[in-house]
């Protein structure tokens, strides 16, 4: 027509207008505009409303508003319907309300795309409150139960807007009209929302009413069943899927390759890279599906990260997601190296400022054991959410630094994010691993201002924190307290038990876990057969070892024979313990062969001792706890030359001893002492106080242990040496600087030493205090002369 010179009329135009909004050539449609504007054209409502929902469409809400202030008397019902639209699409909630009150003043009755636009402009924390009141209008125009696009509005809006799903599912059951969107949006929300079996179970409905679901409809509901982790149901849906035709579509294939990394119960993930495999196209979201299947499935990040290395050099580019799960991948390999390349390009791609990306970036960082550069992560976060700072605190309370957590939990608290029960779960971490139970005390006091006193995960973390600072009792009762409790409540009140060397309690409680129901698991067995080695309890420990596989199915693991490799060994039985570490059904690894080796020393087999360590060394040549061990070994039986050879080849092989140090906390303040620290301020008072309670407990009959001195000197410096050793330092600190009758709680990252397990005793007598002692293997309580493990240890 143009090029004949013909003139397109109004009629014309807008029907070139709509074409061009219904095929998004939105190009087009500028120059559609452009001719409109040079034809001279009066322009009616038609075709300005055509302009708005033109503008709208391609994001340009700014064009669209000043079409519609133009129109001045032209406008009409439409006009305020496209603009309420255009502000919603374009994320303007605020003027998209303003224009739905503006329109009711002008006089206007708002028909079903009004109010579908307000709607989805009210779906949001901020504007939910509107959005109910405007819902009120609604129920009395009669659209509600006429249009199909305005209850899915009003669904979203409640999920939306505070995650109402209850009147989410009332709007879709009141629904007369429903056609497969509305299927699906309601399935999808149950999904995203966690309720999956609700999500399968309307599925279900769906397909008996004889609606056909479409691609969404169907990677929805295979999401749940990754949720559920239910691969036969999954495997089921996979056939739908191919009898629907469907099995090559990229969006059910990022589904199916999601379900079957999450689903698999021994962490292969064939599954999934076959449907990933046999997808025609990727995309995005099936790389990031794949490369994340490979992160969590635990033991495949060197797959993960070619992976990543065969996406990037392809067409698809990655997103913020990919590079959360490539991050992690580094993580669990300890490769900061690489981890900083994939950063690199995190920056170069401009995705450095993305919550998700700075979080693992903080994560990798921690991980490889950097906190210097895992702070820095934090601190150049755009915008902290609660995941940061729930990643920056786990990671202080897992590097042993709780201090920092602490101040950190302050400015969440002083920043307004507000906390969740991951947050509280991290800082209880914390405390018990440097066992400051003032601190866990205090965070248990915000826990229960904040309401999550009956929170499953918090109640766990509580019963873990006191028994690992010491308080067993004070566990029990949060664990008597919390109603109903899962198979890691009742493993960590067994594991808190036979820690504290109470056997009897801890069997007790595991066979009121058999009566309540709840399956054990195999961290519950290992819990058991060490409260069985603590005491010596070995037919008990041994018909639990048998009964684990044939009464509840679990094939017993590495650490399970480690632990009954202690039980026999502690109780002098090594002739019998190295004949299990011979029939194992896998070779025995280093922690199997170190606690036999440490059973050697304590009943002076060098024989049997040295004969592990040589297999030790053999897997592992740079093992230093096979080497001290041995040395121990040869130092008890005054073998000093050998203890020099092995001393010898540790300094050849630039391997160190863990150095031995103690803590106590006083007054929500850690103290750390290393042998014959004088660095304490008040270190003239705690020596002063080990020579009087030396002199005392002399009095009592004590003598100066000097076998557990392992150096070649004189006698009288190895008592000195022994009243010199970390524990005793801290215990001592204790004594001058707390006054109330609560337990002395000390901790040591080390074995305890004999003598000092002896001088222990005796300092309950003459100070009339109960001391609490944590060494690397189990509590003692002194209490009276007398410890809990009754000199079994």
């Amino acid at each position: 027509m143009s090029q004949k010179g013909t003139h397109p009329d109004l009629i014309t135009y807008s029907l070139l207008l709509k074409s061009c909004i219904r095929s998004h050539n939105y190009q087009l449609g500028h120059l559609v505009h452009h001719r409109l504007t040079q034809s001279g054209l009066e322009l009616d409502s038609v075709i300005l409303n055509s302009l708005i929902s033109l503008y709208s469409k391609c994001g340009d809400w700014q064009q669209a508003h000043e079409i519609f202030e133009s129109m001045g008397n032209k406008r009409d019902l439409v006009s305020w319907s496209a603009l309420i639209s255009c502000y919603a699409n374009n994320e303007k909630a605020f003027e998209a309300i303003s224009a739905f009150f503006d329109m009711l003043e002008c006089g206007f009755y708002p028909n079903e795309y009004c109010f579908t636009g307000v709607f989805r402009a009210c779906s949001n924390k901020e504007n939910i409150s509107l959005g109910k009141i405007i819902f009120g209008f609604l129920l009395k125009t009669g659209y509600f139960e006429s249009d199909v696009c305005v209850g899915c509005a009003l669904i979203d809006m409640f999920v939306k807007g505070n995650g109402d799903l209850e009147s989410a599912y009332k709007v879709f059951d009141r629904m007369p009209d429903r056609n497969v969107v509305t299927w699906t949006l309601m399935i999808t929300r149950f999904q995203q929302l966690g309720f999956s079996r609700d999500a399968v179970d309307l599925f279900l409905d769906m397909v008996l009413s004889g609606y056909v679901p479409d691609r969404f409809t169907l990677s929805g509901v295979v999401s749940a069943c990754a949720e559920m982790g239910l691969l036969s149901l999954g495997r089921q849906f996979h056939c739908l899927v191919m009898k629907s035709g469907l099995d090559l579509d990229v969006c059910v294939g990022c589904s199916l390759v999601d379900m079957y990394a999450k689903c698999v119960a021994d962490g292969s993930v064939d599954d999934a890279r076959k449907v990933f495999d046999r997808m025609p196209v990727h995309n995005v979201m099936s790389w990031t599906a794949i490369i994340t299947g490979y992160v969590q499935s635990g033991g495949c990040d060197r797959e993960a990260i070619e992976l990543f290395l065969e996406m990037v050099q392809g067409q698809v580019k990655p997103n913020h997601f990919t590079f959360s799960s490539v991050l992690k991948a580094c993580a669990n390999l300890s490769d900061i190296w690489l981890g900083e390349q994939v950063y690199a390009l995190v920056v170069k791609m401009r995705l450095a400022s993305i919550n998700c990306v700075g979080n693992s970036l903080i994560s990798m960082y921690s991980r490889c054991g950097n906190m210097e550069n895992a702070r820095k992560a934090f601190d150049v976060l755009f915008e902290k959410n609660l995941v940061s700072y729930n990643t920056i605190v786990n990671a202080y309370a897992k590097s042993l630094n709780s201090e920092e957590a602490f101040e950190l939990f302050n400015e969440i608290e002083g920043a307004g994010t507000g906390v969740n029960a991951f947050t509280f779960a991290s800082l209880l971490s914390g405390a018990s691993s440097i066992g400051a139970i003032g601190k866990g005390e205090q965070i248990h006091s915000r826990i229960l201002k904040s309401g999550f006193k009956s929170n499953l995960h918090i109640c766990n973390a509580l019963i873990s924190m006191y028994s690992r600072c010491g308080n067993i009792e004070a566990a029990f009762q949060v664990f008597n307290e919390m109603g109903d409790g899962n198979v890691i409540s009742w493993t960590s009140m067994i594991t808190g038990f036979a820690k504290h060397g109470f056997a009897t309690r801890a069997l007790e409680t595991f066979h009121k876990m058999l009566e309540a129901g709840v399956s054990p698991n195999e961290v519950t067995y290992i819990a058991v057969l060490s409260a069985c080695s603590h005491v010596g309890l070995i037919s008990e420990g041994l018909k639990h070892f048998k009964s684990m596989k044939v009464e509840h199915g679990i094939v017993p693991r590495m650490e399970h024979y480690a632990c009954v490799v202690d039980l026999l060994g502690r109780s002098g039985h090594l002739e019998e313990a190295m004949e299990l570490v011979n029939s194992m059904p896998f070779k025995a690894d280093a922690l199997v062969l170190r606690t036999f080796l440490g059973a050697c020393r304590v009943h002076g087999n060098m024989d049997l001792g040295k004969h592990a360590a040589e297999i030790i060394l053999e897997q592992d040549p740079h093992d230093p706890a096979a080497y001290i061990l041995l040395s121990n070994l040869h130092a008890s039986a005054g073998q000093w030359e050998e203890v020099a050879e092995i001393r010898k080849k540790m300094k050849e092989r630039n391997l160190t001893k863990e150095a031995g140090c103690s803590w106590i906390e006083v007054e929500n303040k850690v103290h750390k002492f290393y042998v014959g620290d004088t660095s304490h301020p008040q270190a003239q008072e705690i020596y002063d106080e080990l020579d009087q309670l030396a002199l005392k407990i002399k009095e009592l009959g004590y003598i100066p242990s000097t076998d557990f001195v392992l150096h070649d000197v004189e006698e009288e410096q190895k008592e000195q040496y022994l009243f010199q050793h970390s524990e005793k330092i801290a215990v001592a600190y204790g004594f001058i600087s707390t006054s109330t009758s609560r337990p002395i709680r000390v901790f040591k990252n080390l074995r305890v030493c004999g003598d000092c397990h002896t001088a222990f005793k005796y300092f309950s007598i003459v100070r009339r205090k109960e001391i609490v002692l944590r060494d690397a293997n189990r509590f003692h309580h002194f209490k009276d002369g007398t410890c809990s493990c009754n000199d079994y240890w």
